[in-house]
């Protein structure tokens, strides 16, 4: 959060990082960023695509002999010691990589899990970008860091991180939080010359949605309404709820409902949409984590991606003085959105590279705990022999509608949607039945043990 202090000022030396994923997006806006930043280098660049990740490298400016491909760990030691990048194929050598921090930004939560194990218990920190990881492992994987005295954290720049930064730093005003949550990655984008809603490539008519620009009285009634108008859209997405997910470890806050409340609101809205309930909102309690679909008009800025936290007011003088400013506060007065409308991806990163190897700070809680469950529903009938296939941009899993679960009201077995991942069903599963251990073989028996212990960490309030 605090950009002087973690990256602008200068260190007196260079903070090392070795990145699996190497050629994923994400690896991309890390690598561009870090070229700009005397006193942080990427040491190891770990990809199945090798000729990938120096053809990615080439395009970014990096001189052509600055990365060299090795295969064993002699060429490994070699390649580092004489300050050259090492480009592999297998994880299993980053540990001869003598970096100071692993940045996991597979997607592969078995291949994840053991990269930061290894790297944990070997005495470096790792920077979780992997949130399908993280949400099956993460507890027990900052567990393994506390014993080993390294700090495992998540990474600014991807929103689990800009979120739990954003609630402590309301939380340690003193405001009381109702509501956090973050916006789905794509805009509905409604043109009013043509009744269309856009989104990502996808245009759909929407008449109805000129008529629902505004929340009007009742509230849930519009939402629901809106709903309605965009129902051809797939809006929700798994990585969506992976993501509020591990920001539970860290907050204690969990779903209202299992599949979220995702409503299609406008920014200025969303003090009156996360109010509680008896206030005209969705909110059925304090203390929800939720995603929502940005809806606005073809020339308004987007959220972004961006991160909110919605409060109650305290003060009126004070909060109607900042509403004057611009500040989005409910029609009643009652509550008020902070937000932030952004995620940078590996542009910001850095910051929490060099906060935790320099300073020893996690972006993040230091003891998540395992407040949800991010488990899975038979979206069909599936039989037994069901390759439960994991995909896409967002790491769906065919078949399989994402649900988030409060721990405590979970069943013991559920199985976390990640771990089911490319596993084979050992049972028929009706539509809409909860995936558990049970139905699953050919899964990860060390993430499954990963998970339990985490499960089995006592849990008390929030952990941020």
């Amino acid at each position: 959060m605090n950009a002087q202090q973690a990256g602008a000022q200068p260190v007196d030396r260079t903070v090392t990082y070795a990145l699996t994923g190497a050629c994923g997006g994400f690896a991309r806006t890390l690598l561009a960023q870090t070229r700009r930043m005397p006193g942080l280098r990427a040491s190891v660049l770990c990809d199945l695509d090798t000729d990938g990740v120096h053809a990615l490298a080439a395009d970014l400016g990096f001189p052509t002999d600055e990365l060299v491909t090795v295969g064993d760990v002699e060429a490994l030691t070699a390649a580092v010691a004489a300050g050259r990048t090492a480009v592999v194929a297998d994880s299993a050598l980053l540990a001869a990589g003598g970096f100071d921090i692993l940045v996991e930004a597979t997607g592969s939560p078995a291949v994840g899990y053991r990269a930061a194990r290894t790297a944990l218990t070997g005495g470096r920190h790792v920077a979780m970008v992997s949130k399908e990881v993280d949400s099956v492992s993460g507890v027990e994987l900052a567990s393994i860091a506390a014993e080993h005295g390294v700090v495992y954290t998540t990474a600014t720049g991807d929103q689990p991180a800009n979120l739990i930064q954003w609630f402590d730093w309301a939380r340690g005003l003193g405001l009381e939080i109702v509501a956090i949550g973050k916006s789905g990655e794509y805009d509905l984008v409604y043109d009013p010359e043509t009744a269309t809603v856009t989104q990502l490539g996808e245009t759909i008519d929407a008449p109805a949605l000129g008529g629902l620009l505004k929340l009007g009285e009742d509230v849930r009634a519009t939402l629901a309404a809106r709903a309605e108008a965009v129902a051809p859209l797939k809006r929700s997405a798994a990585a969506d709820y992976c993501e509020m997910a591990v920001v539970a470890t860290s907050t204690g806050f969990t779903a209202d409902v299992e599949a979220m409340h995702y409503p299609v609101a406008r920014v200025a809205e969303l003090a009156d949409v996360y109010a509680l309930r008896e206030h005209g909102g969705v909110s059925t309690r304090d203390g929800v984590v939720d995603v929502f679909s940005v809806l606005r008009l073809p020339e308004e800025a987007s959220f972004a991606g961006g991160v909110f936290a919605v409060v109650r007011t305290h003060d009126p003088v004070t909060w109607q003085t900042l509403a004057q400013k611009g500040h989005v506060v409910s029609r009643d007065g009652r509550y008020a959105c902070l937000y932030l409308p952004y995620h940078l991806m590996g542009v910001e990163t850095p910051t929490t590279l060099l906060d935790a190897v320099l300073r020893g700070v996690p972006a993040g809680s230091p003891a998540p705990r395992q407040h949800v469950v991010l488990g899975g529903r038979a979206t069909r009938d599936l039989p037994a022999g069901t390759v439960l296939t994991m995909g896409g941009h967002h790491h769906e899993v065919e078949g399989v509608a994402p649900v988030l679960l409060a721990t405590d009201d979970a069943p013991a077995d559920a199985a976390p949607l990640y771990l089911a991942a490319h596993a084979v069903l050992a049972a028929d599963v009706a539509s809409g039945e909860l995936l558990t251990v049970g139905h699953l073989t050919g899964h990860d028996a060390e993430l499954l043990a990963a998970w339990r212990a985490g499960l089995a960490l006592p849990r008390g309030g929030d952990t941020a």
